[in-house]
């Protein structure tokens, strides 16, 4: 027997322990260095389960809400005259708050988009319902939040909390973030309307005294709301009545 092997046959006789080193026949170091007991991966951990489990309910989330890419704003058309999504009215609000960083006082950027990319996600549910034929006597607040607390059931109870915190505030209206939310969420409706190709029987002058609650609230609202005035009635001025499909 080596000098080598010798040694490590006394230490393995003494500590227990297997020899070390790489180099003597049948006992290859292992260059994980695992020690007994050891697992080469960490799925017997319940902490990494239970953090695998909420992802796979964030994404299980995620795909249930895409069908806002598939629920359609009744009487908003594109330039082409296609209905337009409740997803794509949500990304064009978010990119006109963003577009107004720079001129909105004292407004948590951030919560502000927050509030926008969540306000109609509960429409995944039920469907967009125009303003000009929502019934006053259903409580349309209600039905929105009932459509949202389905929609995000199944989420870790955190994130629920937290996207219905941001939807109360939102539909509250007292924020300063909320507030700026929802009036530009008229405006951007109103100019999508004169932006579009709509129906023939479309009603432009309708959106002269829509959401102005909302959109007089800071000098800048009511700005943007004067010029996408003026382009309502220019449109209501020279509307043919061309189908939007023609």
């Amino acid at each position: 027997m080596t000098r080598t092997n010798q040694m490590c046959e006394n230490s393995h006789r003494v500590s227990g322990k297997q020899c070390e080193n790489p180099h003597i026949s049948g006992r290859v170091a292992n260059p994980l260095h695992l020690r007994q007991g050891d697992q080469m991966d960490d799925h017997s951990n319940p902490e990494h389960r239970a953090e695998a489990d909420r992802f796979d309910r964030v994404l299980a989330f995620l795909r249930r809400a895409a069908r806002l890419k598939d629920t359609l704003r009744s009487g908003r058309r594109t330039g082409d005259g296609a209905l337009e999504s409740v997803a794509a009215h949500s990304w064009s609000l978010c990119l006109l708050a963003l577009l107004l960083e720079d001129d909105m006082d004292r407004v948590d950027m951030l919560q502000l988009l927050r509030l926008c990319i969540l306000h109609d996600l509960g429409e995944a549910i039920s469907g967009d319902v125009p303003a000009i034929d929502q019934d006053p006597a259903v409580d349309k607040s209600a039905r929105e939040r009932d459509d949202l607390l389905t929609l995000s059931d199944g989420l870790p109870e955190d994130i629920k909390h937290r996207i219905l915190k941001l939807w109360a505030e939102y539909d509250a209206g007292e924020t300063t973030e909320a507030q700026w939310a929802k009036g530009l969420d008229k405006i951007e409706t109103m100019l999508q309307h004169v932006t579009g190709r709509q129906d023939a029987d479309f009603d432009y002058l309708w959106n002269l005294g829509y959401g102005v609650k909302w959109t007089e609230r800071t000098p800048l609202l009511k700005t943007l709301r004067a010029k996408v005035d003026v382009m309502t009635r220019a449109k209501a001025a020279n509307f043919n009545g061309e189908n939007p499909r023609a």
